[in-house]
């Protein structure tokens, strides 16, 4: 036994976890891979070359790290687990005229389960992934915060780990800058770790193409949706097109209709087949309203609280204050108003650098509304 105990470590392949299982293995820990794999790109029917962390190179990639190193490697097989929950979820959501987020979902409701599970099993204390971001204690609760590199940080798709999982996570890579990352894989002479392209699209639809996954998944879905109305703010019909699953709030090109000025998708109607197009002050909302919530830092949130919150992956954040309202809603009330908020998209709550909590946006509002 080695002296730090036995360490599951989810291996993707790429360089991020990779080196985040090179590091507990410097560190003393007896470390076992394990690359999971989600998705068969190949039955599908896309086009497009199977990437990421899903590919048989990167499954194999991340076996020689392990072979290397002397340390013993699985696969995982959670195809069904994720079709099920993440899939399904995903284009549940446009049928409902959200947009979703597969990613936090996937972290927070399959891997994190899927590898707890794993590591019973295995005798394994604890877990390990690659994600940029830390984790600390405050008052007796485990909190996620943010990693040093803001240019990587992914504390955003975290949020909704349970105090339970968290108490058996470790995150090495949350001090360190993905150059330092790079350096580190160089010095150890993993070359074709430092030379290989990163993946940012989600893995079941590597060629970025939503709404041909969604017809591919959906036969009859093109026809039964087609035909519906775009609609101004006021609503006035300006034209036909090809179904409310199809757009998402904020999207600008590819609509299909021209105006002689540029205009958003700035509300999606289910019930009517409507897509509101507007102008870009149309897109600004006041407050929104948080459900399905988990908190983090805080067991709930007496009163109001303010924080930095973020309506989505890539946005800066903006500052607001926050009303829990029972056991699972709270409302945001924005400092300014906040341009682009989908409903189906994950808020993330922020105390500096901690993730207070965070839940799924349900609706979004205009406080003259």
């Amino acid at each position: 036994m080695s002296k730090n105990g036995r360490i599951l470590v989810a291996m993707s392949g790429g360089i991020d976890s990779s080196l985040a299982a090179v590091m507990l293995h410097e560190e003393g820990y007896e470390v076992i891979g394990m690359t999971m794999k989600t998705w068969d790109y190949a039955g599908s029917g896309g086009t497009k070359k199977e990437t990421g962390c899903c590919s048989l190179d990167s499954i194999n990639d991340a076996r020689n790290i392990a072979v290397q190193l002397g340390f013993p490697h699985y696969i995982l097989d959670i195809r069904n687990e994720f079709g099920d929950y993440v899939i399904d979820h995903f284009t549940g959501e446009y049928l409902e005229g959200r947009t979703p987020n597969p990613c936090v979902l996937c972290n927070t409701h399959i891997k994190w389960d899927a590898l707890l599970r794993r590591a019973d099993r295995l005798d394994c204390e604890f877990i390990a992934t690659g994600h940029y971001a830390n984790i600390r204690q405050e008052n007796g609760r485990h909190v996620i915060s943010k990693g040093i590199d803001s240019t990587k940080d992914q504390s955003y798709v975290l949020w909704g780990i349970s105090q339970e999982s968290l108490q058996r996570t470790k995150l090495p890579l949350g001090h360190l800058r993905k150059t330092e990352i790079r350096e580190m894989a160089g010095e150890r002479g993993f070359v074709e770790l430092v030379n290989k392209s990163e993946s940012y699209e989600i893995c079941f639809v590597p060629d970025n193409d939503y709404r041909g996954f969604l017809k591919r998944r959906i036969p009859t879905l093109e026809a039964e949706v087609a035909g519906g109305n775009f609609i101004s703010t006021d609503g006035k019909v300006l034209g036909k097109h090809e179904g409310y699953p199809f757009y998402t709030i904020g999207q600008r090109k590819g609509l299909g209709i021209a105006l002689g000025r540029p205009v958003f998708v700035t509300e999606i109607r289910k019930e009517t087949n409507e897509v509101v197009l507007g102008d870009m002050p149309d897109l600004y909302k006041d407050g929104m309203v948080v459900q399905r919530l988990n908190l983090q830092k805080y067991p709930a949130i007496e009163g109001t609280i303010d924080s930095v919150t973020k309506v989505r992956y890539k946005h800066e954040g903006a500052p607001a204050t926050l009303l829990q309202e029972g056991p699972d809603k709270i409302t945001v009330n924005f400092h300014d108003a906040v341009s682009g908020i989908a409903p189906g998209q994950a808020a993330v709550f922020y105390e500096g650098d901690d993730v207070i909590g965070g839940g799924w946006i349900t609706k979004s509002f205009r406080t003259e509304e």
